[in-house]
């Protein structure tokens, strides 16, 4: 019987009746319509038991109709794509939804996993904190094992997800959060002033409580089955987010959003993302998020069957769904009698509405007239049934009790404003003693805050409130709105009397009902000292999960307020924080995964290296060619190749990926005076220059090489690892140190594509590529040199003299869109003179040859000392690091400095990391003098070869050391020597 929607309300509510989908729970096949939830749906079909609580596993039903459900989550979908902890009510119906529940063993009818509820006298607040504390030796293997496979209520899926997530931004006048009367208002005023508007609702179809209320909207009586009328949903130059919400606010009038693209679709289209995260940057934002209502807590108060009265009206009005049969009200404020009357119109028996304000109710009496029994000044004092509702217990005013056969319980405790929003950037709520709730505080920058979000409660102060803010916000923008269509209506709030519990009754009574939070554990929490609701949420749980709390922290905030005798409104309330609803990994990472986790630099010379089939490495956020390898060679003879190839022939690498920034202006040269260790004022046009950088606190931060392109132009290389870091180090050292210096600086590394060109014939295959007339000769373009030359016909290039193998080399650049055509101009060039290209890899073995520090030695706890650059650092002027550099502790000869090492046996291999101990001594923390920072095997020298720090190294030379590596087991003897292994002298730099 359940597929035939036996409680749908024929002609009622505003989905498409005349279509229908089919969709699964917990394996039974079921039918809804186009505008349904999958809430709305299972309500239609007769089902009501949708899950467990978390702790106990007590039968869970639906209780509201939007995003701050507790109990209703489901898992969606299946394979992949499936989702936990999904709440039904916010899940859009579409054909071939497959959904189950979830927190159950082995069915949801029959889980055996309630028998929890036994246990509930020994599993109160923080039972876990007392609980695992001993025996010790249980933890790992008992609790936390026990603990692992409680914990949580539904199961992602463990492959990989196939869907994709995209990120984007936005920028407008006025946002407005909410479609509601008062979002819609508001967005209409703003736009019509000439504001752009971006009006952003959570869900699918517009109109807030409009869709759910039967009263007058502007003069038109609602009806139901018929939507009422409502301001144009489309504005000028609106943008309407649907199925978009807007969870977190930030510095800057920031705003992160969610939309739900394809989550109503059983798969997204192709080429169109799941979900998109919306930065949305705004000078004015305006929330009409609109209230939530409260529960009142009582007895068994978690039954499936429970429903708040507004989410009833919803059902009834807007999905035309009978949530129940017959139906009692528990309300304590006037605005939940409608309920009654909505219920009675569709066909539906009310069997009694139970008002438990002590003044009475007028407007209950004359609704009970014309539905069922009237309890004034009456509770609910039991509620009976084990998977839904079937009993419940009135006692009235004189202390009786009576027995009301029902299915359906409407309860409604006043409502709360969403203003989750409005504290994220540390506003504080108020109390408001005439609405009996927390509204908005102080309100961030460009912040407003309309409609039932801010308080009102009727849908013509709704109306008025956000056209006034509207119209404030656009007006704040620099628009000039029109006179206000709407006055303000009168504001008579009378009095609120909430209920927040009935004290006596039978049956565990739930403050939260998805975490199984009961008032004995708030009061539990105030005997032991919690006091504030921040601390009780962390001992309790109350408030934590998905809903966050939406239904149950003022509940559990007024409990705390009577268990610690204090005014509620000096309680206080929880810390809002960001997401204001649960926001997938997916969306927030975006395209971010895989190989897109972060941006990959492809070198301007990849698609010719992938030609020749190099095997590449990731360095920094660049895709570098590592080797070349041919057919049946092993790696390291690759690397033996290319590095010998290049010492006897010439090799080109792309050396792209090396920071590069331009310095310009009157001042450029005295700027690089301050930020490197050595000057620069003196150096000539033509030249270029090593220079090494210090941080503040005297530790070497960076090195390469400038050169002098013209008096007022610096072209500076760094390490491709620090490029991004040394370009933030100049900028602020020329906005906030030196800010009266002429001197400007831009990050020219993908400008540039540089190759170096390296090997005895090396300036024969530069001269080949250089148009006619231009002299590169050593007397004429010397070591250090720098210029501006023509190529390959016309081509603008710039050329070094320089030389990180140690062997006679230029670095040649050209702009980047050049670079694949002169790779390939450089291989045609040197074909005559055996060039081959060589990896990083190989790159690596000549600068640890030619004993060239680079990132394991330039890794922020070396100093120039340290590095052996001590001597360049001048004692003429002031730079960056100078007077902490000074130090004495940084400059006692026992400092680790940089050395060379040769094992004694030259086919050992000196492993990188491993320590250095005295010869004799044992390999033990008391005897480490030092460590390996590099190391490679040098086909030059035919022997394994490395750089290390060692204490007081430079006066060591000579000395044999013990290199222990107890991370694999090693040990093995090694000279210390100059770490300069090839050509010491640079004779072959200067040919």
């Amino acid at each position: 019987m359940a597929g035939r929607q036996t409680n749908r309300l024929r002609g009622h509510g505003l989905v498409d009746q005349g279509t229908t989908v089919s969709f699964r729970f917990d394996g039974q096949q079921l039918t809804g319509h186009p505008g349904d939830t999958l809430a709305s749906a299972l309500l239609a079909n007769g089902i009501r038991l949708v899950g467990r609580s978390f702790k106990y596993h007590r039968p869970r039903g639906i209780l509201t109709a939007g995003s701050e459900e507790p109990n209703a989550l489901v898992e969606l979908r299946q394979g992949a794509r499936r989702e936990p902890n999904t709440r039904a009510t916010t899940i859009e119906l579409y054909d071939g939804l497959e959904a189950a529940s979830q927190n159950r063993w082995p069915s949801l009818k029959a889980d055996l996993l309630s028998l929890n509820q036994l246990a509930a006298p020994l599993l109160g607040a923080g039972f876990y904190y007392k609980t695992f504390m001993w025996p010790a030796a249980f933890w790992e293997k008992l609790y936390e094992p026990m603990i692992r496979r409680a914990a949580g209520l539904g199961y992602p899926s463990k492959q990989a997800d196939p869907d994709s997530y995209e990120k984007t931004n936005a920028f407008c006048d006025v946002l407005v959060i909410g479609a509601g009367p008062a979002g819609l208002s508001a967005a209409l005023a703003a736009a019509k002033a000439g504001a752009r508007v971006i009006l952003c609702d959570e869900d699918f179809a517009l109109g807030g409580r409009l869709l759910s209320e039967r009263g007058d909207v502007d003069g038109e009586s609602g009806a139901p089955g018929r939507r009422p009328r409502r301001p144009n949903s489309s504005p000028p130059d609106c943008r309407i987010l649907r199925r978009t919400t807007v969870f977190g606010a930030y510095d800057g009038g920031v705003y992160a959003a969610v939309e739900r693209v394809s989550d109503h679709l059983p798969v997204p289209p192709e080429h169109a993302p799941r979900q998109r995260l919306w930065r949305i940057v705004a000078k004015q934002a305006i929330v009409c998020a609109g209230a939530f209502e409260r529960p009142i807590v009582f007895g068994d108060n978690d039954r499936p069957g429970v429903m708040l009265a507004g989410a009833v009206r919803t059902y009834v009005n807007r999905f035309g769904v009978a949530p129940g049969q017959n139906a009692v009200i528990f309300a304590d404020n006037d605005a939940a009698l409608r309920t009654a009357t909505d219920l009675a119109d569709a066909g539906l028996t009310v069997q009694a509405i139970v008002d438990p304000r002590p003044q009475g109710s007028a407007a209950a009496e004359q609704v009970a007239a014309g539905t069922g029994a009237l309890y004034l000044r009456g509770v609910i004092e039991k509620v009976r049934g084990a998977h839904g509702v079937r009993v419940v217990g009135v006692r009235d005013n004189q202390g009786g009790t009576r027995t009301i056969k029902c299915d359906l319980l409407a309860i409604s405790g006043g409502w709360n404003p969403a203003l989750n929003l409005t504290t994220h950037l540390g506003g504080k709520p108020r109390w408001d003693d005439s609405r009996a709730c927390l509204v908005p505080g102080d309100l961030p920058a460009g912040m407003r805050v309309a409609g039932a979000a801010v308080g009102e409660v009727s849908t013509e102060a709704c109306l008025a409130s956000g056209e006034a803010a509207g119209a404030g916000a656009a007006r704040d923008c620099g628009f000039s709105p029109s006179a206000p269509s709407r006055p303000a209506p009168d504001r008579q709030i009378a009095p609120a009397t909430p209920v927040w519990q009935v004290e006596t009754g039978r049956g565990k009574a739930f403050v939260d009902s998805q975490n199984d939070v009961a008032v004995s554990d708030v009061k539990l929490a105030a005997r032991e000292g919690f006091r504030v609701p921040d601390h009780v949420k962390r001992y309790t749980t109350l408030g934590m999960a998905t809903d966050q709390g939406k239904t149950s922290n003022l509940n559990g905030a007024a409990i705390l307020a009577e268990a610690t005798g204090r005014y509620l409104g000096a309680v206080g309330s929880t810390t809002f924080r960001p997401p204001y609803t649960p926001v997938s990994i997916g969306a927030l990472a975006g395209h971010h995964r895989g190989t897109d986790f972060r941006p990959t630099r492809l070198t301007p010379s990849h698609r010719w290296a992938e030609e020749q089939g190099a095997v590449f490495v990731e360095v920094g956020m660049w895709m570098r060619a590592l080797m070349f390898p041919r057919p049946e060679e092993s790696a390291q003879e690759t690397v033996n190749r290319e590095v010998a190839n290049t010492r006897a022939h010439v090799g080109v690498c792309d050396v792209s990926t090396l920071g590069k920034i331009d310095v310009q202006g009157t001042d450029a040269a005295a700027f690089l005076d301050k930020v490197y260790i050595n000057g620069f004022s003196k150096l000539a046009v033509g030249k270029a220059r090593y220079g090494l950088m210090l941080r503040e606190d005297g530790f070497a931060m960076d090195d390469g090489t400038t050169a002098r392109l013209a008096e007022d132009h610096f072209y500076m290389t760094t390490t491709t690892a620090n490029a991004v870091r040394v370009s933030q180090h100049l900028e602020f050292c020329q906005e906030v140190l030196w800010p009266e210096l002429d001197v400007q600086t831009v990050s020219a590394t993908e400008q540039w594509a540089q190759y170096a060109v390296a090997g005895p014939n090396a300036r024969a295959v530069i001269a080949a590529l250089l148009d006619s007339g231009q002299d590169i000769s050593n007397d004429a373009f010397p070591y250090m040199a720098c210029g501006t030359f023509k190529i390959c016909g016309g081509v603008p290039a710039r050329l070094f003299r320089l030389s990180f193998s140690g062997e006679l080399a230029y670095e040649i650049g050209v702009p980047a869109r050049y670079g694949d055509g002169l790779i390939r101009a450089i291989m045609d060039a040197g074909a005559a003179h055996g060039i081959a290209p060589y990896g990083t890899e190989a790159l690596g073995v000549m600068r640890i040859e030619k004993g060239h520090a680079a990132g394991p030695e330039l890794n922020g706890q070396t100093t120039a000392h340290d590095l052996g650059l001590g001597r360049m650092m001048s004692k003429k002027k002031d730079f960056v690091g100078r007077f902490l550099g000074e130090r004495e502790a940084l400059n006692e000869p026992a400092r680790a400095a940089l050395v060379g090492l040769k094992p004694l046996d030259p086919k050992v291999r000196v492993s990188a990391g491993a320590h250095l101990v005295p010869k004799g001594a044992d390999a033990v923390a008391a005897n480490d003098q030092g460590y390996v920072t590099s190391q490679a095997y040098s086909p030059e020298l035919k022997s394994f070869v490395a750089l290390a720090m060692l204490s007081n190294g430079p006066a060591r030379h000579g000395e044999v050391l013990k290199v222990c590596d107890p991370l694999r087991g090693s040990e093995t003897l090694a000279e210390v020597c100059s770490p300069h292994f090839v050509d010491p002298d640079g004779e072959r730099l200067r040919v």
